[in-house]
């Protein structure tokens, strides 16, 4: 089988700094329904992450890329040539159309291209893009090694012909979300970690964010939800699906874990304004607890992610999915929104929001 294949690099590593802040030259991070060039992906081949189950989870993995490619390019990380293939081999078995499919010859340490990938800003006055590098250690140093991840965003700036920017510290994408106009949400929890920047107070993040993701105003939330090793990413919690409006999970159950925590989200969700007018608060259900080998899993509605063509969210063949996807299908009425089952990929921590970054359209 002929594959597009983008071999690696040379000398990523003298790569010139990207001269100035981002967001002075007029440089911001898109909205994630904004048009997509293409997804970023980092094939999945680490068998600690999903100890037991890697090969049950590629069904459900390459139906996720068939879905993106019909709307735009899939562009995959992989070790090498034969990971390429065989990758291939797999998505190429549902009847995708293989000329949206590029591999990249980027080792990585693990899957999790939102956190490691690339963040990609666009300039609206002259049309440039640009990539930020942000510092990588795996959640605070939980998943050791990390390096070959941590240079991702380098290694595909030199491919793409894309200038890049190192902002000097830890950042991952799942950690922030975006309205597309000037506001960013996050959590105390996972921001203010000790384990990511312990010698940055919570004003000198909030300085970075705003220089190197073209942000005008951050919203804090508080922690994340059970089973999360993230220390509590926003993607797992509350999604903006316009400049305004946000989804939310809430958990029904009040002997739950995860009922105080989203209750206190909630109420600081409410507080929240944008250019002083309050944010449209949509409650989104939580499925039923999901356990495997007695571990709680940080399974989640809003782990969606919008392609062009399709919102892809994440099912548990709970009785809360049918009408989870009806609410998310009520705030994109110009996608169709389409549920893959995630019973196997939410064992390694994260499902299809974790796993993918986009790069967005020069408008």
């Amino acid at each position: 089988m002929k594959i597009n294949y983008i071999e690696a690099p040379t000398g990523f590593n003298h790569l010139p700094d990207f001269e100035g802040i981002p967001a002075e030259l007029g440089f911001s991070f898109p909205a994630e329904w904004a048009p997509h060039d293409a997804t970023w992906l980092s094939w999945p081949h680490n068998p600690n992450t999903w100890p037991g189950k890697i090969e049950k989870i590629y069904p459900a993995y390459c139906q996720f890329i068939k879905l993106v490619s019909e709307g735009e390019k899939v562009k995959i990380n992989v070790a090498d040539r034969k990971m390429a293939e065989d990758a291939a081999r797999m998505i190429a078995g549902l009847g995708t159309d293989m000329k949206q499919i590029f591999f990249y010859e980027n080792p990585t340490n693990d899957a999790w291209c939102r956190d490691h990938g690339p963040a990609f800003l666009l300039n609206k006055d002259n049309g440039d893009k640009m990539i930020v590098d942000w510092g990588y250690n795996a959640w605070g140093g939980k998943y050791p090694p990390y390096d070959l991840d941590d240079v991702i965003p380098t290694r595909i700036a030199e491919q793409e012909g894309l200038k890049v920017a190192h902002p000097g510290i830890v950042m991952e994408g799942g950690s922030v979300e975006f309205n597309g106009n000037g506001t960013l949400m996050t959590t105390t929890s996972c921001l203010l970690n000790p384990n990511r920047n312990p010698d940055l107070s919570k004003e000198e993040i909030e300085d970075h964010l705003r220089k190197y993701y073209g942000v005008e105003h951050i919203l804090w939330l508080g922690d994340g939800i059970v089973g999360d090793d993230t220390d509590g990413h926003i993607d797992d919690i509350t999604r903006f699906v316009n400049e305004s409006t946000v989804l939310t999970v809430i958990e029904d159950k009040v002997d739950d874990e995860n009922y105080l925590p989203l209750q206190e989200n909630l109420r600081s969700l409410k507080k929240c304004t944008i250019d002083g007018a309050p944010l449209t608060i949509i409650e989104l259900p939580m499925p039923g607890a999901v356990y495997y080998q007695g571990q709680r899993l940080p399974a989640s509605y809003a782990n969606f992610y919008i392609s062009n063509k399709y919102v892809i969210v994440p099912v548990f063949d709970d009785p809360n999915d049918d009408r989870a996807l009806d609410i998310i299908q009520g705030c994109f009425p110009d996608r169709e929104v389409v549920g893959i089952n995630s019973v196997d990929i939410i064992w390694g921590l994260g499902s299809f929001h974790c796993l993918s970054q986009q790069e967005p359209s020069i408008q």
